[in-house]
C-alpha cells in the first residue's frame, strides 16, 4: 500500500492530541507496511516545524519513501477544486494535496485535517470533481484508521 502523508500528519506526531495515533503510524511505516509519499509542498510546509518534526521525514528508510514533486497537472486539478468552491484560494495548498494524491493514485491521503480533508462532505466534493475530470476518486483517512486496520489492534 503506498498513502500520500499531508503536513498535519509529520506535525501530529509531535501534538498530544494526535500522536497517539501518529506515532504507530510512522512505526509500521518504517516496519515496512507501507510507503509513503512525501511531496515537496509538504517539505516547503514542514520548514518552519520544530526540528524534531522536519527530521522526522529521515527517519522512514528509503524503501518506503517515495519523494516527488508537485505537477503542474495537480496544480491543475487543484485549481478545479477552488474554482467550483470545494476550497477557497487561501487553502489552495490543501487542494494541491487532495490533487497530488489523486494523481498519483495512491492507496489513502493520510491527514488530520478535518476541516479540508477528512471531511466526508467536501471528500464527496473532491471525488465528484475528480470524475468530472476523468481522474479516479481519493479515499482519504486518519492515521487512526490505518493503524488500527493494520494489526495494531488497540482499544477504541
Amino acid at each position: 500500500m503506498k498513502f500520500y502523508v499531508d503536513t498535519s500528519v509529520w506535525g501530529g506526531h509531535e501534538d498530544e492530541e494526535f500522536e497517539e495515533w501518529t506515532k504507530p503510524f510512522f512505526e509500521q511505516a518504517r516496519q515496512g507496511r507501507f510507503s509513503i509519499v512525501l511531496t515537496d509542498l509538504t517539505l516547503r510546509e514542514l520548514m518552519p516545524a520544530p526540528d524534531r518534526v522536519r527530521q522526522l521525514t529521515n527517519t522512514i528508510p528509503d524503501p518506503f519513501l517515495e519523494l516527488v514533486s508537485l505537477t503542474e497537472e495537480a496544480e491543475i486539478l487543484a485549481g478545479h477544486y477552488i474554482n467550483e468552491g470545494v476550497l477557497t484560494p487561501k487553502f489552495e495548498s490543501d487542494a494541491q494535496h487532495i490533487a497530488m494524491a489523486t494523481i498519483l493514485k495512491v492507496d489513502s491521503l493520510i491527514s488530520w485535517n478535518f476541516k479540508h480533508m477528512v471531511n466526508f462532505f467536501r471528500i464527496k466534493q473532491y471525488n465528484s470533481i475528480n470524475l468530472k475530470f476523468g481522474y479516479q476518486i481519493i479515499d482519504i483517512r486518519t492515521p487512526k484508521e490505518i493503524v488500527y486496520g493494520n494489526g495494531d489492534q488497540k482499544e477504541i
